[in-house]
């Protein structure tokens, strides 16, 4: 084949290589371990709820996406540094962060809880734990809940900057109780060390504003386009059942509330 010929067809399939591909979606989540939402293995691959959802959102989608672990204080930074294109790992949407990011539609909400030492009083109120110190992951709607309702009745706040932290302090009795993602800690509490030092103490009274609405997928106000996909992505899997499928694979049947079908 003469050289020209050569370079022609290397040209020609160069077009078809780059015309097939499919674009790379990076999204983001928390480098604390989030089951049964996010988690890396032994062999460090992903898994959980929202990891599965992110696979089915960018099948819909036709992308070939990835998770990167990034530190929960730093996430929304580094989401406006562009070094992502989303966070999916568990944001609440609310009023404070819309100042600076958009989010998808809600793709699941789930009750914030207070656990504490296995004494048998369930009284959580910001009375009753006046001169107690509450556990929680730093940065999130948790520490802002806890920071307007127990802190001013006589509560003392100690942030972690992961989940696992502030657990195992409860543990070891550092802390007398924690805040946090219902589910989230409802693992903890069937684990060993759950199982052996603590018990739920119930929900918290919902505050809009504080917790938000929600969960969504976190976007730069810019990507209109592709938070457009992302909800219309959303509403598919709705109308398909995917929701309702992940939830019953990781046993959370009737601790989420999901998008609606219609």
């Amino acid at each position: 084949m003469k050289f020209k010929q050569i370079m022609m067809v290397a040209a020609a399939a160069l077009v078809l290589g780059s015309a097939s591909a499919r674009a790379d979606l990076v999204f983001a989540t928390d480098t604390s371990a989030y089951p049964p939402f996010t988690s890396q293995n032994a062999a460090g691959e992903w898994e959980g709820w929202e990891y599965d959802l992110m696979n089915a959102l960018c099948a819909e989608l036709n992308e070939k996406c990835t998770m990167i672990p990034i530190a929960w204080d730093g996430i929304i930074p580094a989401l406006l540094e562009k070094k992502m294109d989303g966070i999916l790992g568990s944001m609440s949407i609310t009023d404070k962060r819309k100042e600076t990011i958009n989010f998808s539609d809600m793709y699941y909400n789930s009750a914030a809880v207070i656990i504490g030492a296995k004494t048998g009083d369930l009284d959580f109120s910001p009375e009753h734990l006046s001169g107690k110190t509450i556990g929680v992951q730093g940065a999130t709607t948790h520490q802002n809940y806890i920071d307007k309702y127990y802190v001013p009745k006589g509560a003392t706040t100690k942030a972690y900057q992961k989940q696992d932290e502030a657990n195992a302090d409860l543990a070891a009795g550092r802390v007398d109780y924690l805040m946090a993602d219902g589910v989230a800690l409802r693992d903890y509490l069937l684990s060993d060390e759950g199982k052996a030092c603590c018990e739920l103490k119930g929900a918290v009274p919902v505050d809009i504003e504080i917790l938000g609405a929600g969960v969504g997928v976190g976007l730069r106000k810019e990507d209109t386009a592709l938070l457009d996909k992302i909800n219309a992505a959303i509403k598919v899997l709705a109308a398909k059942g995917v929701f309702e499928e992940l939830t019953k694979k990781y046993g959370l049947d009737g601790l989420l509330t999901l998008p609606a079908k219609g």
